[in-house]
């Protein structure tokens, strides 16, 4: 008996130094967290702070977060200043040995403001259009930032992050060509969008933004913008409108109507919808919707 126990109880040391001994990685967002996910397997362990139905654009600072990271050895920033609020959870944190990536770094940044950015351009970021994750070329790009951290952190196993990474890669080739296949009917439409979310996934698919539901960015619609974007849509036979799934559906609801237009609950993120479970599948959703936008 004493002989069995004594083995259980070796075993749970070895099960608790295996748990302890992986990377432990928060990142702001859902998106971020999935791509680690891809990159590291089961050599970390990654939580995220923000989730895929809630606007990382604004995220309450707790407590509970500051925690979380006080015992990370990475945090992945989006940038941009989309996350702004990471800051506040990482010096709260006070984790001298926290290495802390900007996910944005080496991404062609779309949506650069020129001139002088001040509050009566509504919540414009004045570093350019933050959701670059929605160009799945730019996956890569996070991909590598995230492969590179965790070589820093724990360079043991580098073989295995950069083989992880190399398949990440292949399947997001493979995954982008039947995308660009699906959606080439697709290519050179119009849509309304509530929020500036998607810039990126229309760089990549090949259709453009004619308007927003928000008449500046963070800005509430008035009754005049939303006739107006009524008389666009009409003028232009727009037939899809993108909301993101934290955004309220009155105001696109109420510009179908009139306008004979069809609203779109988007994912923007990971989680967003329960059919956008991790990064491809974020894709394989919004591919779905731009398909069934073009019949």
């Amino acid at each position: 008996m004493k002989t069995i126990f004594r083995f259980a109880l070796l075993m749970a040391i070895a099960l608790a130094g295996s748990a302890q001994s992986k990377v432990s990685i928060v990142a702001s967002s859902t998106d971020l967290a999935s791509i680690a996910t891809y990159v590291g397997g089961d050599l970390i362990e990654v939580q995220s702070i923000g989730q895929g139905k809630s606007n990382l654009h604004f995220v309450e600072v707790l407590p509970s977060y500051m925690m979380k990271v006080a015992r990370a050895d990475i945090y992945l920033k989006v940038g941009l200043a989309l996350d702004a609020w990471a800051q506040g959870v990482i010096d709260g944190a006070r984790n001298d040995k926290l290495l802390v990536v900007d996910c944005s770094t080496g991404i062609e940044v779309l949506g650069k403001p020129t001139g002088k950015v001040d509050a009566s351009m509504g919540d414009l970021h004045p570093d350019g259009n933050p959701h670059y994750w929605l160009d799945p070329r730019n996956g890569k790009v996070i991909a590598n930032n995230i492969c590179n951290a965790l070589i820093t952190v724990d360079p043991v196993h580098k073989a295995d992050y950069q083989s992880r990474l190399a398949a990440f890669e292949t399947l997001l080739d493979s995954k982008w060509n039947e995308w660009q296949e699906k959606t080439a009917a697709f290519r050179g439409a119009e849509v309304i969008t509530y929020h500036s979310s998607f810039a990126y996934l229309a760089n990549a698919f090949g259709f453009s933004v004619a308007g927003f539901i928000e008449p500046k960015p963070g800005i509430e619609p008035t009754a005049e913008h939303n006739n107006e974007l009524i008389q666009l849509i009409k003028g232009k036979h727009i037939s899809m409108i993108l909301r993101d799934p934290y955004y309220s559906a009155r105001a696109p609801e109420s510009i179908a109507r009139e306008s004979g237009a069809v609203v779109y609950v988007a994912p923007s993120s990971v989680g967003g919808t329960p059919s956008a479970k991790d990064y491809i599948s974020l894709f394989d959703s919004l591919v779905d919707i731009l398909v069934r936008g073009a019949k």
